[in-house]
């Protein structure tokens, strides 16, 4: 297209996005874009954009190249003074930069032609209106003399500049209306948050301004699925209710399938405003339009064909709480219902199921079964058997079995559907900051394959929604229930790291016996047909920034150290890293837990501090002794029973005339000193719990929050 009518430095009409129409200046033009820049002052600063030349010609039709080309020249005298003040047509109104003034005019060539821009802008509010409503009146009176010869010359391209005009226009709105309803409520927001009233503009705005730079292209079904034996990605929910309602910004980017953007807001010493950028990479990024489905694709879907293959495989969901894990997990929520139709769990049992009935795979004769329990406080409850209280044993060929845990034969996918819900309505929660109803506890659901004749494991799928990682900075609260908890989950979670650092590394000691989580799925972490999968949670608003960073940093290391991770990943420091991995040869000062704490914190020393390893050293103590104490008091209630038994019928005995007194004196005393010393052993084992909780409180007291990195 011919620009020559177009000039640096020339004012024209634009039209902003909002459908305002007002006056900008022309700062450069591209001929390879076919497109002008502007610029306009509005509310204090200058503002541009770039606009295509054709919508510059639709709003400024005088400036047209076939006004100019389609004008002929006029040989005859100007008209009279009288008629100047008539409106003159549209098509005389155009700076003719190559008309020839007569000579008889006074005024040099180009101040004639800024009269007629001067006129032209004057009149071209109505021929914009007439434009927009998709005609113009042609009955209109006509000026007399040569100017009305020149517009009966020109009938052919008025109408076309017209019918061009009410297209561009016309197109402009189309345009404009579609892209409104696309982004209605994405506008809204944007709008809200770009208030200037908005306590934290300035950050909205430098956030806005570095994701300008950036180049969007999200992951999409289409995308090729790729095979890792560890697999690390990262989903970003929306603002919630509750964080939209208090107005809380949006801090997390996730431009590409593979990276992560969190726009950390930070102050200097003199308080000026700035951004940190931190970017991180993962094998998937998720953002906040993502779908269950599209998850599940890049995540659990690889993973099922493992278990078909004699493996055993691992995802799991990690995050803050509220971050989502549960919605990622178990399905979605409509008000307190969960839709568990659209969670990874339903959408696993389908895939497993899609496969057990192919012909490949029925004649190896399997049968699948569930289990579902959790672990809560470094105790295992069976979610399919009214919560009933397990125990993690290890058997003679060190494996480790969850005594009395319960297998469902399920036959179907509803089946599978039906004990996701049982296990979901029972399971511990809890309240947080960031969640009212919160799980407290980490939640694992397996899918098993076993042969049907034998019964002997062939494979298996633990799907795990852990327990969030906010309260772990609750080793410090008064509540010593909260401590438990909020420890436990802080140890479990940095044992999970080390168990997945040592999947990467063939031949490292995979320390499971440092939580009660890693050490139930001690077979998914060892063997050479063995996949993990974490999806690490994350919240996208400015109040989170902090567990944000926290989350990716954990997921970051569990990606390092995973195959292909830095040098040496494999190796504790020190003298740890000579500890024996068969428990028979441990020194006796350590015992198979705490040798697998002493190294798990020795290879976190940034993360755990010589004050919270010792809280984990007397919180491993304080929850042995629990379970022997409970035993004991079992044992103890049981056999005062039966002592309680043989006391009736020795009363009775003394019913009768001539019963025995020595025997009855004899066997009181026995019955007696046993009783005496059932309680009097039971009595010291209480006194020394009572003092380890004691040394909990204490080591409690001491724990030192490492600085903030």
């Amino acid at each position: 297209m011919d620009v020559c009518t177009l000039k640096v430095g020339m004012n024209v009409d634009i039209q902003r996005s909002d459908g305002r129409v007002h006056s900008a200046c022309i700062s450069g033009i591209s001929k390879a874009t076919d497109s002008v820049t502007v610029e306009w002052f509005e509310r204090g600063e200058t503002k541009g954009k770039e606009v295509e030349i054709s919508q510059v010609y639709a709003l400024n039709p005088e400036l047209s190249p076939e006004m100019v080309q389609d004008i002929p020249i006029p040989h005859t005298k100007p008209p009279p003074a009288a008629s100047s003040n008539r409106a003159r047509p549209s098509s005389a109104r155009m700076p003719l930069a190559n008309v020839q003034q007569p000579q008889h005019v006074a005024k040099p060539a180009r101040e004639q032609n800024r009269e007629d821009v001067s006129s032209a802008r004057a009149s071209r509010p109505s021929v914009l209106k007439e434009a927009e409503n998709g005609a113009i009146n042609h009955h209109s009176p006509a000026p007399a003399g040569p100017v009305q010869n020149l517009q009966k010359q020109v009938p052919t391209a008025a109408s076309r500049r017209r019918s061009n005009v009410v297209k561009e226009v016309d197109k402009i709105k189309k345009n404009r209306e579609e892209r409104r309803a696309k982004q209605a409520e994405q506008i809204q927001q944007r709008n809200q948050d770009m208030d200037g009233n908005h306590p934290q503009y300035d950050f909205i705005r430098m956030i806005r301004e570095y994701q300008e730079d950036l180049e969007f292209r999200p992951v999409t079904s289409n995308d090729l699925v790729e095979d890792h034996q560890i697999t690390v990605c990262v989903r970003k929910r929306p603002l919630n209710k509750k964080e939209v309602g208090k107005r809380d910004v949006d801090v997390v980017t996730i431009p590409s399938k593979d990276s992560v953007i969190v726009h950390e807001p930070k102050l200097k010493v003199d308080l000026t405003k700035y951004l940190e950028n931190q970017t991180f990479h993962f094998d998937y990024g998720f953002d906040e339009h993502a779908t269950n489905e599209l998850v599940y694709k890049f995540t659990a879907k690889k993973l099922v064909e493992t278990i078909f293959d004699k493996g055993m495989a691992t995802c799991f969901a990690y995050g803050q709480t509220g971050s989502g894990k549960t919605h990622t997990m178990g399905g979605n929520f409509n008000g307190k219902n969960q839709d568990v139709t659209k969670g990874i769990y339903a959408m696993a049992a389908t895939d497993v199921f899609k496969l057990y009935n192919k012909a490949e795979h029925r004649k190896k004769d399997l049968v699948v079964s569930c289990s579902f329990f959790e672990i809560y406080s470094g105790k295992v409850f069976d979610l399919l058997n009214k919560k009933a209280k397990l125990k993690v044993l290890e058997d003679g060929k060190q494996v480790v079995q969850v005594v009395g845990l319960q297998e469902k034969s399920v036959s179907s996918v509803d089946d599978v559907l039906r004990l996701i819900s049982l296990g979901n309505n029972v399971r511990t929660s809890g309240q947080t900051s960031a969640n009212n109803h919160s799980s407290r506890s980490h939640a694992v659901f397996q899918i098993i394959l076993r042969t049907r004749k034998a019964s002997r494991l062939y494979g298996k799928f633990s799907l795990i929604d852990l327990a969030g990682n906010e309260r772990g900075k609750d080793t410090q609260s008064s509540n010593r229930q909260t401590r438990m908890e909020g420890a436990e989950i802080n140890k479990s979670l940095l044992a999970l790291k080390e168990c997945i650092r040592s999947l990467g590394h063939k031949g490292a000691h995979v320390p499971f016996r440092a939580s009660k989580l890693t050490q139930v799925l001690r077979d998914s972490f060892i063997g050479d047909n063995a996949k993990t999968c974490m999806i690490a949670m994350i919240s996208p608003g400015m109040s989170s920034c902090e567990h944000t960073l926290n989350t990716l940093r954990y997921a970051d290391r569990v990606k390092e150290l995973g195959p292909g991770g830095s040098p040496g990943a494999g190796d504790y420091p020190g003298e740890i890293s000579a500890l024996p991995s068969s428990p028979e040869k441990l020194p006796e000062c350590l015992s198979p837990s705490n040798s697998d704490l002493a190294m798990l914190c020795t290879h976190n020393e940034e993360e755990v501090s010589a004050e919270m390893f010792t809280f984990h050293e007397v919180m491993n103590q304080l929850q042995e002794m629990e379970e022997q104490i409970i035993d004991d008091h079992r044992t103890c209630l049981e056999e005062t029973q039966r002592l309680a038994a043989e006391e009736v019928r020795l009363i009775e005995m003394t019913d009768e005339v001539d019963y025995d007194v020595e025997d009855y004196s004899a066997k009181l005393d026995e019955i007696l000193t046993k009783k005496i010393d059932l309680m009097t052993t039971l009595r010291d084992r209480i006194n020394n719990f009572r003092r380890q909780l004691q040394e909990e409180e204490k080591a409690s007291k001491n724990i030192k929050r490492p600085p903030a990195p």
